[in-house]
């Protein structure tokens, strides 16, 4: 199996995974953002501006997009799982299918949110995802993204892969964008997390 091959094979392992694990995901996680993601986000949403164009990869059950509109932004709710966008719809929300490796993301887009996502994604391929990130947004656009802290990967069911804080800043530094603000916490099963939030630069 080729390196593309392989990456494409661990992502829709990953996916299939979710797709009989979303209720019980919605169940686990809470239905407000962590105070950190909140912070980042609010900020985010302050440099779209009102009515400003947003793109969630990765939405999951759609809290995080819930609470983004309150803030009176517009979101692009997208995932790769299908049940996770049945739970939304089922609470009268619309979303998409949307695969970050593979799909283009169009743009330009005032931010763009990815929490707790790009943690799926290959080592070898997140340069390339990082870059098409940024090419979607536009000029002085927000990124805010979630990392799991460490430097090693798991396969099993899911693939994920833990980047350190300098190195993952380095990644999107590399991928033309700028980190703001940075903020760490631990979370379940006494995890590390890392929040950013970088631009775009005008």
């Amino acid at each position: 199996m080729t390196g593309p091959e392989k990456f494409l094979a661990q992502s829709r392992q990953t996916i299939e995974s979710y797709e009989d694990y979303a209720v019980r995901y919605d169940e686990i996680v809470g239905h407000v953002p962590h105070p950190n993601d909140q912070a980042a986000l609010e900020r985010a949403a302050a440099i779209a501006g009102p009515g400003g164009r947003v793109l969630e990869i990765g939405s999951g059950p759609g809290r995080d997009a819930d609470f983004l509109e309150t803030l009176g932004v517009e979101v692009r709710r997208t995932d790769a799982t299908r049940r996770f966008l049945e739970l939304q719809a089922a609470r009268g929300k619309a979303g998409e299918l949307l695969d970050v490796i593979t799909d283009e993301l169009g743009g330009p887009y005032d931010a763009v949110v990815a929490l707790a996502m790009l943690i799926h994604v290959p080592r070898d391929q997140i340069d390339q995802v990082l870059a098409k990130i940024a090419r979607s947004l536009r000029p002085g656009g927000a990124f805010v993204v979630t990392m799991r802290d460490g430097d090693g990967e798991t396969g099993g069911r899911y693939l994920t892969v833990d980047w350190r804080r300098e190195a993952f800043a380095a990644r999107m530094e590399a991928a033309g964008m700028e980190v703001l603000s940075h903020s760490f916490r631990v979370g379940r099963k006494e995890r590390g997390w890392n929040t950013f939030l970088a631009v775009r630069p005008s």
